[in-house]
């Protein structure tokens, strides 16, 4: 556990499936498959991988031209390119852009994740592919995405890196280090970022216990006041009832005596 860090420094199916990277069995079908998996790279995919960014929940009507007028602005762009269905020619949905200069890289992945392109937040990200061993794509189990739904979420990745295992105790570690260009690891957008997020998480989630259960208590004295008041009205119900029955009868009865009267 000495070696744990937030985002996977090599790709590992098993690991890429837990939500700490602690899991010893995996717990879906796809994961197995992942792990079976061999996987070669795409030898026709051209251009620097350290230099190409991975981007990712484009609309479809999204353009080549769109993103060249978006990520420019960060610095000089070499290639773009759209990845799209052999078949109908439409957009997948994501796009490698390779920049000639790693300060304009850092500058579009610290800056442009998240941004909202045609109606759509996209995620940017390094180029895994040829970047990160050991990687295995989403289309075979691995990947680092997937929908809470599925069931089949992978972590360790940029947006959705691992949490801290519970047993782990507070330790430093090399991956929150600057590191030479050579040996980049993916935390580039700062060490700070990440260790400042768990915090904030903690804290949050200590502020929320109290909250929930204020919220718990008004909750069930709520309950009871209601069950309190629907009970009266029952009461008052039944008591206009008994009322109305009671001179009911005895309008019934002055009637009764009246014409007995008038015999």
């Amino acid at each position: 556990m000495s070696d744990w860090a937030p985002i996977a420094k090599e790709y590992d199916p098993l690991k890429a499936g837990s939500i700490d990277g602690t899991d010893e069995e995996p717990h879906d079908r796809a994961i197995w498959r992942a792990m079976l998996a061999r996987y070669v790279p795409n030898k026709g995919v051209t251009g620097d991988p350290h230099l190409t960014l991975f981007v990712a929940r484009l609309n479809l009507q999204t353009t080549e031209e769109k993103l060249k007028e978006v990520f420019s602005r960060y610095g000089d762009i070499r290639k773009i390119r759209l990845v799209r269905d052999l078949v109908t020619g439409f957009s997948k949905g994501y796009a490698f852009i390779e920049y000639k200069e790693e300060r304009a890289l850092m500058k579009a992945h610290r800056d442009a994740n998240r941004l909202v392109i045609d109606q759509h937040e996209i995620f940017v990200d390094f180029e895994l592919e040829r970047t990160l061993k050991g990687w295995i794509p989403r289309r075979l189990g691995g990947g680092f995405g997937g929908k809470k739904e599925s069931g089949q979420l992978r972590f360790g990745g940029r947006d959705r890196p691992f949490r801290k295992p519970i047993n782990l105790p507070n330790m430093k570690s090399d991956f929150y280090g600057e590191g030479s260009a050579e040996k980049r690891n993916w935390s580039r957008e700062g060490s700070r970022d990440w260790r400042t997020r768990d915090r904030d998480h903690d804290r949050s989630r200590d502020k929320r216990w109290p909250e929930r259960e204020r919220s718990w208590t008004w909750g069930e004295s709520e309950r009871d006041s209601k069950e309190e008041r629907s009970r009266g009205r029952e009461r008052k119900d039944r008591d206009r009832k008994d009322r109305d029955r009671d001179r009911s009868r005895e309008r019934d009865t002055k009637k009764q005596r009246d014409d007995d009267k008038h015999r």
